[in-house]
């Protein structure tokens, strides 16, 4: 480049004698502003696919000569670029090094040929977690040439979305299970507000024909009116025609009652039997089957029918202004029917609470067929298990006989009353007509409003059984709903940092007196491993399930960073927990939904964090569908390794600051175990703490300290090389030396 004095010198003018140092600093510029094209022209090739051979030396820079050699023949990237060359090429007398005799023709050959720049097309960009098609986002130009990455949308750069220790997490609203109940039930009463009104239309058309029939006895057939008679049926059939319209109308609503009910109650129902597990029961989850045996009772006859009696009544009153004597028989037939339904639910409630308990318990036994039907195939043990369900079922299914028989006596009985009430009815009425009290028209009319007042009682007790079975699942879905501890909002608290304080906890699992943990207590800082070993049935599992807080102890406290695991909430707890359980078991769905604990928030990034911090990305990338292969619910096609690695990559999703792997060797082979001890440095690094349960050497050499269980209580608890030197000089009659199994080797 020229400077504002010599503009109208050319570059290469010989230099006057003595300025030796302009002519040096001359020099030096024209040196720089040839490396400037230089690295110019070497940005333009890499830019465009060329390699670069005739533009580096060995030692990675452009030698003038080279330079002026290749420039006039490279394609300039811009008119900046342009014009840098122009002015650096100029012809001076500068004294260039030495080209070597080779070092033209080798430029020449090597040099591409002039071409055209064309606009780079960059294509669609393929989202991992949609799979639909997200158009192309240009760089931000803040971001340079650095290479830093964009931050995840759910986290902060580089670290997959992990929460930063010690910062306040966003709360993540949860619903109130005992406001969803009351929304539900306020939606439902007032649904059966609506329907009531037009049961009461239906109630009121149904006295169309009764009216029809006697003004045709009376009027009609005295008069002999046509006019009359045609006028009337044409009245009552438009009668007819809106009840049964009203009627379709009022079952509409019912149905989409129903539906209204699964909507707002099935995911809380769900929910709040999933938290009340951690009391060791699965019962609650049969409240599924109560919420469906809510919509089914919405849905069905009898609601009608029990819609229907209050309306009873006003047919009873219309009886009644007929003739007083007409009505009382209908009093009285009504009391009877009462009566009848109170003794059938003395008589059949028992049997069907029996019943519904059995079939509860053979449901049981049928889920706990499913979840071992490979042991109970390969054992030939399928004759045993349905014994056991067999019997369950024979004794629900003689409870169910006895209660049916005695609701079908005493339908039929209510049955003959009714019928025996209309004999009764047009008896007496053809007795008052023949005293001229009153007409045939009437005595007809009065028979079939009676009998319409009688039905809906009669209905109610054919659906006793039905009505029984519905009181008892609203009674379990509210108590379910109402007295979910996922109701009490607790405070969020900062992320926790990974310390771990277990303090006397006491484990009596009810119904049993027998205690499984006694007195255990000790203590992590963030960042420390700890691996619990000890005999089978010594309380390990049961530790490692009562530290990620799956299971509540009788007494004592487990704390996160000070604070009892009870009060935690419970979406932030769990997302700064990892939990391998001993029975791996992974959910129906890809590799990398099962990874990101099934949450569609989840980031790329955080999977791959995840998968690299377990070390099972290359086990993955083995597999011809990578992440996106699809597991059954059996776990095909992973083997049980294979699961239990996935599974700890699941443990370390989300950078957890506590990891509780429960056995996880169990099933490893030699790679496997290595890829496990690497985990457990890279959770070291990361200041994760994490609890080891085991029985193999392998582990022992990879934690901090080590915690030795015997009949539930700490027999040990120190540093890794103090208890190792303890064990070791144990003798073998006092039990400990067996707590560890020696298969396996250390990396």
């Amino acid at each position: 480049m020229l400077t504002k004095g010599s503009q109208n010198k050319p570059f290469g003018e010989p230099p006057q004698a003595g300025r030796p140092n302009e002519v040096q600093g001359g020099a030096d510029k024209c040196l720089a502003d040839i490396d400037a094209a230089v690295r110019d022209l070497k940005t333009l090739a890499a830019y465009e696919g060329l390699t670069p051979k005739g533009l580096a030396n060995t030692n990675g820079q452009a030698s003038p000569a080279g330079a002026r050699e290749t420039s006039g023949r490279s394609t300039t990237p811009s008119a900046q670029s342009r014009a840098r060359l122009e002015n650096s090429f100029q012809p001076q007398p500068i004294t260039a090094e030495p080209r070597s005799p080779v070092a033209e023709p080798q430029a020449r050959e090597e040099s591409a040929p002039p071409r055209s720049r064309t606009e780079v097309k960059i294509g669609p960009v393929i989202e991992g977690d949609t799979g639909l098609l997200a158009p192309h986002k240009k760089a931000d130009s803040s971001g340079g040439g650095s290479g830093a990455k964009s931050s995840p949308p759910n986290g902060g750069g580089g670290g997959g979305g992990a929460p930063v220790p010690g910062s306040f997490p966003k709360r993540v609203e949860m619903p109130d299970f005992a406001v969803a109940f009351k929304n539900g039930l306020d939606a439902v009463r007032k649904n059966i507000a609506i329907v009531m009104v037009f049961t009461i239309m239906t109630n009121i058309l149904v006295l169309a024909i009764p009216i029809y029939l006697f003004q045709i006895a009376d009027r009609v057939l005295t008069s002999r009116s046509v006019d009359t008679l045609v006028m009337l049926t044409v009245v009552v059939a438009a009668a007819v025609i809106l009840q049964m319209a009203f009627d379709a109308i009022r079952r509409f609503i019912l149905m989409r009652t129903a539906v209204e009910i699964g909507a707002q109650l099935g995911a809380p129902v769900l929910a709040a039997a999933a938290r009340s597990s951690l009391n060791g029961s699965a019962r609650d989850y049969h409240v599924l089957g109560d919420l469906q045996q809510i919509r089914s009772f919405i849905t069905s006859g009898t609601l009608l029918s029990i819609l229907d009696v209050p309306i009873a009544p006003l047919f009873v009153l219309v009886v009644f202004l007929i003739h007083p004597h007409l009505g009382s028989i209908v009093v009285g037939a009504s009391l009877l029917l009462i009566f009848t339904a109170y003794v059938n639910q003395r008589m059949t409630a028992q049997h069907f609470s029996d019943a519904n308990g059995f079939n509860s318990r053979a449901t049981l036994h049928v889920d706990s067929m499913s979840r071992n039907s490979q042991i109970i195939n390969a054992m030939a043990m399928i004759p045993e298990a349905v014994r056991m369900w067999g019997r369950d079922t024979a004794l629900a299914l003689r409870s169910q006989v006895r209660a049916q028989d005695r609701n079908i006596v005493i339908s039929s009985a209510s049955k003959s009353l009714r019928l025996l009430t209309q004999v009764a009815m047009l008896g007496w009425g053809a007795f008052l007509a023949i005293k001229g009290e009153m007409t045939g028209g009437m005595v007809i009319a009065a028979s079939i409003i009676a009998s319409r007042a009688l039905t809906p009682i009669e209905g109610a007790i054919e659906g006793w059984s039905g009505f029984t079975q519905y009181l008892a699942s609203f009674q379990r879905v509210r108590a379910l709903l109402q007295t979910s501890p996922l109701n009490f909002q607790r405070l969020l608290l900062p992320t926790p940092q990974g310390r771990l304080d277990v303090d006397r906890i006491l484990y009596v699992p009810p119904p049993t007196k027998k205690v499984i943990l006694n007195g255990i207590s000790f203590s992590l800082l963030p960042g420390e491993t700890l691996a619990v070993i000890g005999n089978s049935g010594s309380g390990k599992t049961t530790l490692g399930k009562m530290l990620v807080g799956s299971i509540l102890p009788t007494s004592g406290n487990v704390r996160l960073d000070l604070m009892d695991l009870r009060n935690w909430d419970q979406r932030q707890f769990g997302e700064n927990i990892g939990y391998l359980p001993q029975d791996v078991q992974l959910f129906p769905g890809s590799i990398k939904a099962n990874i990101a604990r099934m949450r569609d928030d989840a980031t790329d990034q955080q999977i791959f964090d995840a998968a690299i911090l377990a070390d099972v990305h290359e086990l993955i990338a083995s597999f011809p569908q990578g992440y996106e292969t699809f597991v059954a619910a059996d776990g095909a096609p992973l083997s049980g390794g294979q699961k239990q690695r996935i599974a700890l990559a699941r443990a370390f999703f989300g950078s957890p600051r506590l990891v509780v792997l429960d056995e996880p060797n169990s099933n490893l082979d030699s790679p496997g175990e290595i890829a496990l001890a690497k985990a457990l440095l890279h959770a070291r690094k990361q200041k994760i703490t994490v609890v080891t349960i085991t029985q193999r050497t392998a582990l022992l050499n990879h934690v901090d300290k080590i915690l030795v269980l015997n009949n539930g209580s700490v027999a040990m608890f120190g540093s890794r090389n103090e208890i190792l030197k303890t064990l070791a000089n144990k003798s073998r009659n006092t039990g400990l030396g067996g707590m560890i199994d020696n298969s396996g080797t250390g990396p």
